[in-house]
């Protein structure tokens, strides 16, 4: 590993959910995750090899994003965990995604919970998240995790809000 982490544990579970690696066979849940953004859905051929490409990454740079499954039932409904995105490998970003049917039942906030800790456990000292200012429920996860707001930037989507959380 080069940057000089732990590589954070790819296997988390909480009171209701379960956090592991990306498998082929989660291709149509991501596809269909994707989808829910309003944007073109991938190929499942693409969503295939975006899964294969990042469990690689992971291997090398000892972070990921996860699937998250409800414990009950084993059902997809999205991801969370750890990207460079707009930060850095030492200061990587926090991120998380559910399926529309999944919001308003804590499971951003169960999962980023659990991801934090994953976090801190690699000996980082600082997380960032990155999150358009329109995303209310998306500010509301962080501010529980303890994340306040830094500063902003823009881009063609709009105001970028950085969020930084000291470990």
């Amino acid at each position: 590993m080069t940057s000089g982490f732990a590589p954070m544990t790819f296997e988390l579970e909480t009171e209701r959910l379960v956090l592991n690696m990306w498998e082929v066979s989660d291709a149509a849940s991501y596809r269909r995750l994707i989808g829910e953004r309003g944007v073109a859905m991938p190929t499942l051929d693409a969503a295939r090899s975006k899964i294969i490409s990042g469990r690689a990454a992971s291997a090398d740079n000892g972070i990921a994003t996860l699937p998250i499954r409800r414990r009950a039932g084993g059902d997809f409904i999205g991801y969370c965990g750890l990207i460079t995105g707009r930060s850095t490998l030492e200061e990587p970003e926090i991120a998380y995604e559910l399926l529309r049917s999944a919001h308003g039942n804590g499971y951003a906030t169960e999962a980023a919970s659990a991801v934090l800790a994953a976090a801190i456990a690699t000996g980082r000292s600082r997380l960032w998240a990155t999150v358009r200012s329109w995303n209310v429920a998306s500010f509301r996860v962080l501010e529980k995790l303890g994340f306040e707001r830094r500063h902003s930037t823009w881009d063609d989507g709009g105001e970028i809000v950085w969020n930084v959380r000291e470990l």
